[in-house]
């Protein structure tokens, strides 16, 4: 294939147009580095690895743009990447950046964990379900929460979350049912839910 002639399209991309009438648009800096000139001969596999080449710098610049705004796993930044580019450029993109920590997913897992725990007062269950759901591996999650998993701090979040938030609900049988059902969903379980609404000295039953 002929390169036929080679104009700037939009900003840093280029158009590259072969003599079959095919264009390819790829960024300048891909144009540099495979010395494409007009006159030029280019193989169709060469075609093919030049576009590729150009994916991937567009995956890994969309990425980064990512990161600048939050960190994600891996699995996060593969499934955002996979909606535009192929398989096999959001794998290689994504590996490139867990290999320069600029995606990890301990890192991620332990600011993620600590927001849940800390912030928004969820219990353990449901901290390894949003975990699990944003692709943490169950050996780094079990690791990470293993550190909130004591019993008498689970409780101390659970009645500092029911006295911020849930307290004004405890006036009777209803409001108790949606206290404890809001707390389920939480992550707590029954047990502890129970221990910190006994605490309310509640003169009804649910």
């Amino acid at each position: 294939m002929i390169v036929t002639e080679i104009s700037q399209y939009k900003g840093s991309t280029m158009c590259v147009v072969f003599d079959d009438d095919r264009r390819i648009y790829i960024h300048s800096k891909i144009l540099t580095e495979y010395h494409l000139k007009e006159g030029m001969d280019v193989p169709e596999a060469a075609v093919e690895e030049i576009v590729e080449a150009n994916d991937y710098r567009r995956a890994r610049e969309r990425a980064l743009y990512l990161l600048d705004v939050r960190d994600y796993s891996f699995m996060e930044m593969y499934e955002k990447l996979i909606n535009n580019y192929s398989e096999e450029i959001s794998l290689r993109v994504c590996k490139s950046l867990a290999e320069t920590r600029l995606i990890n997913d301990r890192r991620y897992a332990e600011a993620r964990a600590r927001e849940l725990f800390e912030v928004k007062r969820v219990g353990v269950y449901k901290v390894r379900q949003e975990l699990k759901r944003r692709g943490i591996p169950d050996s780094i999650i079990e690791e990470v929460v293993e550190e909130y998993s004591d019993e008498d701090d689970s409780l101390a979040r659970l009645e500092e979350l029911v006295e911020k938030k849930y307290e004004r609900y405890l006036t009777d049988e209803k409001g108790v049912k949606k206290v404890r059902n809001a707390l389920l969903r939480q992550g707590y379980s029954y047990s502890e839910i129970n221990a910190v609404l006994d605490l309310y000295d509640l003169d009804f039953t649910e």
